[in-house]
């Protein structure tokens, strides 16, 4: 009985980020609490678009033709930029995945 109520638990933590993805509901009540999983989740896709607005400012620097920004390191932080997404893409894919596989799950 315990693990249906944690998953349960797990599923309405992946609501309330799905609500808050879509702006259905404001920053002050998504604001999940700091050792949870969604909390982690939260924190990990801030990262990525962190890392995403770094590596587009550092190009954009290198167009313009700012001085200290060479294209070496541009493409690195577009690499950088590119693998944190496409792990953030997997991830998602793969909790996809198990909220369908659980909803299958028969009681």
């Amino acid at each position: 009985m315990t693990t249906i109520s944690s998953i349960d638990g797990m599923l309405q933590q992946l609501r309330g980020l799905a609500q808050s993805a879509t702006g259905q509901e404001s920053h002050a009540a998504s604001a999940a609490a700091p050792g949870s999983f969604a909390g982690e989740l939260q924190r990990s896709l801030a990262r990525i678009s962190s890392v995403q607005e770094h590596a587009y400012g550092q190009a954009e620097a290198f167009e313009l033709g700012k001085p200290g920004v060479a294209l070496n390191d541009v493409m690195i932080d577009m690499q950088k930029a590119n693998v944190s997404f496409q792990t953030g893409v997997q991830v998602r894919n793969r909790l996809t995945a198990a909220y369908q596989e659980m909803m299958s799950m028969t009681v």
